[in-house]
């Protein structure tokens, strides 16, 4: 009889701290909204799988997703018209200070990082043959003989051509007029299609942002022969100090053009998560995403870059704290 009311009240400790569980858990939305990137691109089907992963580990959590972009995403996060969204963290001083194409709508102080996903690297490339002709070995060298050279970027509003246009002004002090001045040309224009221009002559310099490696590059190194240039000293200092981006290195084993270690700008495809969420939401969150990388990687292969060393560095962004709790359970923060 005795061991029977051990095990009764042994029961009933366990109902209420149940009981007490699925109370806290009150204050958890039970839908969640991801926005991603367009449909064609690499964040469209990363948003789909990531939440995915959710709906199925995360109890009590239904998560979609829908289309976005690295700028919007940003402002849906900050006005609860999202929960979690791509972005990239270079973005993470102007939208929290309110500056530059954040102005118009303030501060946006209720974003926070889940986790870094993967690296995105500034990319300056320039034919070989027009580099060898005008003595140019670095971005620099450009700017100083202020070479009439023709540009082209990514469309306005990507988050690529966004960090060219900062890393140009902010870490060389010049700006796409300053190149028109000189009797170049700035042109906007999709991955293949520069890269199309650039085989063509047509072009004397490509740059933007993406992943290491990056597809686009082989295909280009295959059109014609090109150099990666590297980003200079006091520009690399320039653009951490305004914006907190990392340093990357382009090694010679990641594509043929390159000969010897390139220095360049960098920054993080992250996942923002809404600050006001609940703690103990987003550090099952967190643990979901971790234990289902190869799930998640199988889908989109940019997944494979996840890591849980990666994932609290450089966020420019605050961490939020179920994803600092997770981190530091795993001894990475």
């Amino acid at each position: 009889m005795k061991g029977f009311r051990i095990i009764v009240a042994a029961a009933l400790v366990l109902a209420l701290c149940a009981g007490g569980a699925l109370a806290a858990d009150k204050d958890w939305p039970s839908s969640l909204q991801f926005v991603a990137g367009p449909p064609g691109g690499s964040w469209f089907p990363m948003g789909g799988a990531v939440a995915d992963v959710i709906t199925k580990n995360v109890e009590g959590v239904s998560c979609t997703s829908g289309t976005g972009g690295g700028v919007s995403n940003i402002f849906n996060v900050n006005r609860k018209k999202a929960d979690l969204g791509l972005t990239v963290v270079f973005m993470g001083k102007p939208s929290m200070n309110g500056k530059e194409i954040f102005e118009k709508h303030g501060r946006q102080d209720n974003v926070s990082v889940l986790t870094n996903v993967y690296k995105q690297y500034f990319y300056f490339i320039v034919r070989s043959e027009w580099a060898e002709k005008n003595g140019v070995e670095t971005i620099q060298d450009i700017f100083d003989q202020e070479l009439d050279f023709r540009m082209a970027t990514l469309k306005p509003g990507t988050s690529s051509e966004y960090m060219v246009r900062r890393t140009l002004e902010a870490g060389y002090g010049v700006s796409y007029d300053d190149i028109k001045s000189w009797g170049g040309s700035v042109e906007y224009s999709s991955y293949s299609d520069g890269a199309n221009l650039m085989a063509d002559k047509h072009l004397d310099a490509f740059a933007f942002t993406v992943s290491l490696p990056a597809s686009i590059i082989m295909k280009m190194e295959t059109q014609t022969d090109i150099d990666i240039l590297p980003v200079d000293p006091k520009a690399l200092k320039a653009m951490s100090e305004a914006y907190g981006t990392a340093t990357f290195t382009i090694q010679p084993s990641d594509y043929e053009c390159v000969d010897e270690p390139v220095k360049t700008v960098g920054s993080y495809t992250s996942i923002l998560v809404r600050k006001d969420l609940p703690e103990g939401l987003v550090y099952e969150i967190a643990k979901a995403v971790f234990n289902h990388k190869k799930t998640l990687a199988d889908t989109v292969s940019a997944m494979k870059q996840l890591n849980l060393k990666d994932g609290p560095q450089n966020t420019v962004f605050p961490l939020h704290p179920g994803a600092a709790k997770y981190f530091k359970e795993q001894g990475t923060l």
